[in-house]
């Protein structure tokens, strides 16, 4: 009793209003379960979040190959398989998950295989050398990422039922902000020698980072979900060509889909900003820069997102993408004509800085907007199609850019900060919800 009082309270806080538990689109059960599923789930989205950042494949893994001995154009297929393999195959598991009333056993299964599959990178890292290391970290890719679909189709889901529809963007934010602090404060720690780092480092940090995965699924299990609608056929790949069309019919999910199509902009110049820093200069120090950059980014800024998020998600996409879009185009007019300076290399990653608080924006507002336009199983499916349509258009954008960093990596910010001004227009003709 105690405890429930104490989370109650800490609720109340968070909440910010004079009775935490009124709710208006959840039931009442789960109402009155509302604190402890609340910060449950904000310690889950935490612990995976300091998992994100400690294996960051914009950065660290990118980092890795290369230390290893595996060639380094493998790096270049780190980014699209991270995102395109958790998003492409959504389709099919949103037409399994669909079918169970109770599912944050997905989201437990996917934690758990996601932490499997880094601790096998720790393996890899410790026991195999040069492109044997290389092709086991990009197997072992492929299985977090697909695992990582599981997480993204059923918490959604699960949040919709077990918290209100004010109080999602906040958590979201919180759970952002609390991880990001946690990176912060162990990056500070972990990254700085000047030397380069040993394999044991590398090992050491998958190993935290794998356990990280493994805890959140405990910590998830324990969440309190009361069963919801399910419905659907025996056939999944028939249900999923049925949720595809949505796109046709939907017309305020088919503009949501071509808005953040168009904001994935941000999540694609990350990379491009690394690659310039390290063509000014091979400080190893400069990943320490870029990890600490990406974590005190999610640390100032993930909370206000996301109580912004839930006043208008919509304005929080416009305001996150309009930012992106400033940056990319910024930083790449600066490569590409300004001045050539020793100190460069260090411009990068402070533009990666705001550009991480940019993206930061984007999705927090995108996944408050996604979950509250719409309700019972409707939700997994806008969450399953949007997914993997725009991991299909990762793939093609993402190729597309590669092509252009042909002719530099500061075209690739120019063309890509285009593409996100385009979304911020985009995002404008959305409704609000």
């Amino acid at each position: 009793m105690a405890k429930q009082e104490l989370l109650d309270k800490l609720y109340a806080q968070v909440a910010n209003d004079e009775d935490a538990r009124t709710c208006t689109d959840i039931s009442e059960e789960a109402c009155r379960e509302v604190p402890g599923n609340f910060f449950r789930i904000i310690t889950a989205n935490a612990l995976t979040k300091i998992g994100d950042l400690l294996i960051n494949p914009k950065t660290v893994l990118a980092w890795l190959v290369t230390a290893v001995g595996a060639p380094a154009w493998l790096a270049g297929f780190l980014v699209p398989i991270r995102e395109s393999g958790s998003l492409i195959p959504q389709l099919m598991i949103g037409a399994l998950v669909r079918r169970h009333p109770v599912r944050k056993g997905f989201w437990v299964l996917g934690s758990a295989l996601q932490g499997l599959a880094v601790l096998g990178m720790a393996l890899a890292v410790w026991w195999l050398e040069g492109m044997q290391a290389g092709m086991a970290i990009i197997a072992l890719l492929i299985l977090f990422s697909i695992s990582r679909g599981f997480c993204s189709v059923a918490m959604k889901d699960v949040q919709g039922k077990c918290i209100p529809k004010s109080r999602r963007g906040r958590l979201t934010g919180l759970s952002a902000t609390l991880s990001g602090a946690i990176t912060f404060a162990l990056s500070l720690i972990i990254f700085q020698g000047e030397g380069d780092p040993t394999r044991a480092f590398y090992t050491a940090l998958l190993t935290g980072a794998g356990m990280a995965w493994l805890l959140a699924a405990w910590v998830f299990f324990t969440v309190d979900e009361a069963p919801g609608a399910s419905e659907g056929g025996h056939n999944a790949f028939r249900q999923a060509l049925t949720s595809l069309g949505l796109l046709k019919t939907d017309r305020p999910f088919r503009r949501f889909v071509m808005t953040r199509a168009l904001l994935m902009s941000s999540s694609l110049a990350s990379p491009f900003l690394v690659l310039l820093a390290q063509d000014q200069s091979s400080l190893p120090l400069l990943l320490g820069s870029f990890v600490l950059a990406s974590s005190l980014a999610s640390t100032v800024s993930a909370t206000v997102w996301g109580y912004m998020a839930d006043t208008s998600s919509r304005n929080v996409m416009i305001r996150g993408g309009g930012l992106a879009a400033f940056v990319c185009m910024l930083a790449g007019g600066f490569a590409l004509w300004g001045p050539t300076v020793s100190w460069l290399h260090w411009l990068f990653p402070v533009a990666y800085f705001v550009l991480a608080i940019a993206h930061a924006g984007i999705r927090i507002g995108r996944k408050t907007y996604l979950v509250d336009m719409a309700g019972g199983t409707k939700r997994t499916d806008y969450t399953s199609v949007s997914n993997t349509v725009i991991g299909v258009l990762l793939l093609a954008v993402g190729g597309l850019s590669a092509v252009v960093s042909t002719f530099g990596n500061d075209w690739a910010l120019l063309v890509l900060g285009v593409m996100g001004a385009v979304g911020v227009l985009s995002a404008m003709l959305l409704e609000e919800v």
